[in-house]
């Protein structure tokens, strides 16, 4: 597809123009081609302007992957408002504290959802401009989607959304995602829609997707990595998105098959467990030919797999954060197999990259945020007099100008007066046979200051135990670098993005 859209209404009129019958959007239960995508959308878009959505409203959604939510943020940017998307994991606490943040008038929610019906404990009387709740079916036939649907029916409300989508300005805040909050309050990132859109199709330039491609979205659509990545770059390419709501390795291995899925996007959790999988070797998942990992700390061994064992053709690394489009550097498809193991590539998107002397990367470019929302003082700390965006992360650049991501600032530890980045201790454990997950933390210690502890998943099949462990990185790293003690648990905490919420690792230690 060519030309490049600057609004998101006119990337989906794009679309039509160029691949009216092409299958756009194929779910379970409905597909929809780009012709027919677009209509939902102005329906739904015309039942925001019926329920009295106005340009600049923000508007939220609090719901995993189905086609709704696709329809739904699409109609959002349509009716001229910033899309809000909330993770399905949050409280009704938490999804409160943003909703009432953003003044968001309209929720679409999930009706009932794993065994639990969030939406109903939100405490109304506590947000008073909220005036309208779409429930989504999920589980349950408990949605009030169709009735919603049934309210932008008018001709007149059609020709109102015409006229908001044409209205839609490249800078107009198109989302406000907010950060993962794992160091404290969640912030409100604000993106606009040149943004959002120039970014996400540098990221699917990167991938070569076009619109031969299928393209499984198991990455959540509240994430950058799902929306972005996923919703945008399928939108700006005419690949066909296949949602899953949530990831099950199984379903994933039967829909690889089934779909002919080429493009597989995720953190590294997903590929491992897909690997590790007794039923793989019943399935045929040669029409697998991209996949790209982030997001975490990323083993070798891992992309070493993917690539001999899963056989994909293309298997790039990225690194980026909700602050830059989810975007900042990624590998390209003629890097060798050391440059995707072991860097995150080259910065893309337009941006620019220095290592500042503290050793924290930053990024510089037209697709870093507009700023946090009705926080001036910590956009400011965020993004500095001369425009660079400072990530918390601390990386080096090698001669070729790839990216090494060593640790967060707040992650590394100070034992026996020498620093240790958690990252680096990570990939060795993850050699160990019999290791199948593993994150490292600081804990006091009375005469370092403070030693290791490594929290390790084992294999189902391991006997691997606290001390072989420990032998294992004493053989590999320096003493000072190698755990203290080791702790088995079943799972490692991780946020929508994949990420190890180490704070909760603190907690537990």
């Amino acid at each position: 597809m060519t030309t490049d859209p600057r609004t998101v209404p006119a990337a989906v009129d794009r679309s039509v123009r160029q691949l009216p019958g092409h299958d756009a959007l194929v779910t379970d239960d409905r597909s929809f081609t780009s012709h027919e995508l677009r209509d939902e959308v102005y329906r739904a878009a015309a039942a925001l302007v019926a329920l009295g959505v106005e340009r600049g409203d923000r508007v939220a959604i609090w719901s995993p992957n189905t086609w709704h939510w696709v329809v739904a943020c699409l109609a959002i940017h349509h009716a001229g408002a910033a899309m809000v998307p909330l993770n399905t994991r949050y409280t009704a606490e938490e999804a409160a504290d943003i909703l009432g943040r953003t003044k968001a008038p309209v929720l679409f929610a999930m009706g009932r959802f794993l065994d639990a019906d969030r939406a109903a404990d939100l405490d109304r009387a506590a947000l008073p401009a909220l005036r309208h709740i779409v429930r989504v079916p999920i589980d349950e036939p408990d949605g009030t989607w169709d009735e919603f649907m049934d309210a932008g029916a008018g001709a007149g409300t059609l020709d109102a959304v015409r006229a908001r989508a044409s209205a839609v300005s490249p800078d107009d805040v198109s989302d406000i995602l907010f950060t993962s909050g794992t160091t404290g309050r969640s912030k409100g990132v604000m993106c606009a829609h040149r943004q959002s859109l120039s970014a996400s199709a540098s990221w699917a330039a990167n991938g070569k997707i076009t619109s031969a491609d299928r393209y499984l979205c198991i990455n959540p659509f509240f994430h950058n990595f799902g929306y972005k990545a996923g919703i945008l770059a399928c939108l700006q390419t005419g690949a066909t998105l296949i949602p899953h709501p949530t990831f099950d390795p199984l379903q994933t291995l039967r829909t690889i098959e089934e779909q002919r899925i080429t493009v597989l996007p995720g953190p590294p959790t997903i590929y491992q467990s897909l690997l590790d999988h007794p039923a793989r070797p019943e399935y045929d998942l040669s029409s697998l030919r991209f996949a790209v990992t982030g997001a975490a700390t990323v083993p070798v061994v891992l992309v070493e797999r993917m690539q001999s064992e899963l056989d994909i053709d293309m298997v790039l690394t990225a690194y980026g954060l909700t602050e830059a489009n989810g975007m900042g550097t990624m590998c390209r498809p003629d890097d060798d197999a050391v440059t995707v193991a072991t860097t995150c590539g080259r910065p893309f998107a337009d941006f620019e990259l220095r290592i500042a002397e503290s050793g924290e990367v930053l990024l510089r470019g037209p697709n870093v945020m507009l700023g946090y929302l009705d926080d001036p003082e910590a956009t400011a700390a965020t993004i500095d007099a001369h425009g660079w965006l400072h990530t918390g992360d601390i990386g080096t650049v090698d001669d070729a100008g790839n990216l090494r991501i060593t640790d967060r600032l707040k992650d590394m530890y100070i034992c026996g007066g020498f620093n240790v980045y958690p990252a680096e201790v990570e990939q060795v454990l993850t050699r160990i046979d019999g290791v199948a997950d593993a994150a490292v933390i600081g804990v006091p210690d009375h005469r370092l200051g403070e030693v290791g502890r490594a929290y390790v998943v084992a294999r189902p099949d391991s006997d691997i135990d606290e001390r072989a462990v420990i032998a294992y990185t004493r053989e590999h790293l320096a003493n000072f670098k190698a755990p203290r003690s080791v702790r088995f648990v079943d799972a490692l905490p991780r946020n929508a993005g994949g990420k190890v919420v180490k704070s909760q690792l603190r907690e537990l230690a």
